[in-house]
């Protein structure tokens, strides 16, 4: 199977967790594209979805899913996305598509958080992807510094806002022995909006698509 493939497959396979009458949560990436693709098929099952980015917004309107105020819906029984990398903690790396302080609040409202990945997404250390981190412009240099005495050695993405208008810096270089320690950390550092880490709140259930088919790994 292609990447793409596995992608579609665990995309599919993420619909059985949704029940008529929800709102649900909605990731964003290439993995979540396809399974609001897939949601497009069952759409008057649900009562609408929380976006957590505007383009995940745009995509779902597309299709003729409504698009709530997660400030309306208050908590949801359900949120699906992708991951940049994850362990078999369901620890997650995410945020390579900007959208991680979104996706953050939106997985934090939801009672399950089902990630979606291919295979070559799962790690035994965290680290290898760049950890995407938003900050406020105005503490750029600040945060960055804190970063290297953390050991990490940060970039900043080039030309790119967040939907808050922020900018992000993704670090090179860590080997995240213990995600929620450093989860907490960076969580503490002024200026920094969120971090990639998905630890604290980690996924509930992460679908794996891979050659034999989809792992459920909970």
């Amino acid at each position: 199977m292609t990447p793409d493939e596995k992608k579609k497959a665990v995309a599919e396979a993420a619909i059985q967790y949704v029940e008529s009458g929800w709102v649900i949560g909605v990731g964003t990436g290439s993995t979540a594209n396809h399974f609001i693709d897939a949601l497009a098929r069952i759409k008057g099952k649900l009562d609408g979805a929380v976006a957590s980015s505007n383009a995940t917004a745009e995509r779902l309107k597309k299709t003729g899913i409504p698009v709530l105020d997660l400030n309306a819906t208050g908590n949801l029984p359900l949120y699906v996305d992708g991951a940049d990398e994850a362990t078999k903690f369901l620890h997650l790396i995410k945020g390579g598509g900007g959208a991680l302080t979104r996706e953050k609040i939106v997985a934090a409202a939801s009672a399950k958080f089902v990630c979606i990945a291919d295979d070559s997404k799962l790690v035994d250390v965290l680290g290898k992807f760049p950890l995407p981190i938003e900050v406020i412009p105005m503490a750029r240099s600040l945060v960055a510094r804190k970063l290297v005495q953390l050991g990490g050695q940060p970039v900043l993405r080039e030309g790119y806002k967040t939907d808050n208008g922020n900018i992000i810096l993704d670090v090179h270089n860590l080997s995240i022995m213990n995600p929620v320690d450093l989860e907490e950390k960076l969580d503490h550092l002024a200026g920094v909006v969120a971090n990639g880490l998905f630890a604290i709140r980690p996924a509930d259930v992460l679908l794996l698509g891979s050659d034999r088919g989809v792992r459920t790994l909970t």
